[in-house]
């Protein structure tokens, strides 16, 4: 009876990462397709809402496939991590003395690309031009820009949000009176350990800090309470390297990048540097639009509208200065936005006034961008999102 036992554990023993190997589901063989979703600009234009296409992260083939859903101004958007719902700011404005301002849930069909609209929320103030998941995925945050004021909204299991868990509304201005005659909130995000969330005001010059419940979802100011950038930049979006230690404004007024090294245990920022997004000798006007680190943390991407171009710069990796590298032309009008695909090979460039989306190859090791010939026609491409293919449609044409 001890050897059957003895030979009964040895089995046990040996067949044992066979019978984990057997349940971890096989990688796809077509990993590389993804969907990629457009959210536009409805007002003044032919489009009908957020569209969708297929990517191909080994080709860059970039494939239409249709309207996902018709909805107004979904200028900007986010996926959930399970990829089973997208999220859409409604950029509308106040509308006889009242903010039109809403944000939509969506289910999202992988097999189909199509989106279900779950429900649409007030999203607390005129313009809302940003949103993102808090990292649990339980929280929406979303920064109104004409309203200059932030929201916070929990998602229920189902994907649908319910009514707000915060609120809070910015004062002040900006020495710029036509641009900063308020504030404008312009971009929101969680910090990686989600007890803060930062948030970007235009009007304000400032990156607001705030400390932020993730199990309540509310938000009160930090300490310290803002991180300053120069008077009159007009700072737009925030962009954190890889590896934690620094950040990088994009200033929309001022057509500048600026270097903050950042401490995660203070949640603050300490400014490394300013530079020009232009060449010395553009005198255009201009206005900055997205930035983004390449996620091997070597380059910087910032678009500019009016020079029509990507500034790329190059990171250094212990100090976490930069160094302009390049210029390239989007090959379009307006780069509303950009976004680096899946694989970081690829970067699509959205030209909101010439209607297309531009697909250039990054060279990984100087991080210079070459057109690939893809072009794809969408009515005021604003933001573009990516989420996996279904498997069984994720044969290549």
């Amino acid at each position: 009876m001890k050897i059957t036992r003895r030979i009964f554990a040895s089995l046990l023993i040996a067949i044992a990462p066979l019978v984990l190997f057997s349940a971890t589901p096989a990688p796809d063989k077509y990993s590389s397709q993804f969907l990629a979703f457009i959210g536009t600009y409805t007002s003044k234009t032919d489009s009908k809402g957020i569209y969708s296409f297929r990517f191909d992260t080994k080709t860059g083939q970039l494939t239409s496939i249709g309207i996902a859903a018709q909805t107004q101004d979904p200028s900007f958007l986010a996926v959930s991590a399970n990829e089973k719902y997208l999220y859409a700011v409604n950029e509308l404005p106040t509308f006889e003395g009242k903010s039109s301002g809403a944000v939509t849930s969506y289910s999202l069909d992988k097999k189909t690309s199509q989106l279900t609209q779950l429900n649409q929320v007030p999203s607390g103030g005129a313009d809302p031009c940003h949103l993102s998941l808090d990292q649990t995925g339980k929280f929406l945050l979303v920064a109104n820009y004409t309203g200059g004021s932030i929201s916070a909204f929990p998602v229920a299991p189902d994907g649908r949000l319910g009514p707000a868990s915060a609120f809070v509304q910015h004062t002040g201005s900006g020495p710029n009176k036509e641009r900063q005659e308020a504030p404008h909130a312009h971009y929101i995000a969680a910090s990686t350990d989600n007890h803060h969330v930062f948030v970007v005001d235009l009007g304000l010059d400032e990156v607001l800090i705030y400390r932020f419940d993730p199990t309540k979802g509310s938000l009160t100011p930090g300490d310290p309470p803002f991180a300053k950038l120069d008077p009159g930049a007009g700072p737009r979006h925030l962009a954190f390297h890889p590896n934690g230690k620094f950040a990088y404004v994009l200033s929309e007024v001022k057509s500048t990048v600026t270097a903050f090294a950042f401490n995660s245990k203070t949640a603050s920022f300490s400014t490394l540097q300013t530079l020009s997004t232009l060449p010395k000798d553009f005198a255009t006007q201009n206005d900055t639009a997205e930035i983004v680190v390449h996620p091997s943390g070597k380059f910087l991407y910032a678009s500019n509208r009016g020079r029509d171009s990507i500034a790329v710069f190059v990171i250094d990796p212990a100090k976490g200065t930069l160094t302009r590298s390049g210029d390239f032309s989007t090959q379009g009008k307006t780069p509303r936005n950009f976004a680096l695909d899946p694989s970081g090979n690829f970067l699509l460039a959205a030209n909101q006034e010439s209607n297309n989306i531009v697909v250039f190859r990054i060279n990984r090791t100087t991080g210079a961008l070459t057109p690939t010939n893809q072009v794809a026609q969408v009515p005021a491409p604003v933001d573009i999102v990516f989420s996996h293919a279904a498997a069984e449609n994720n044969k290549p044409n």
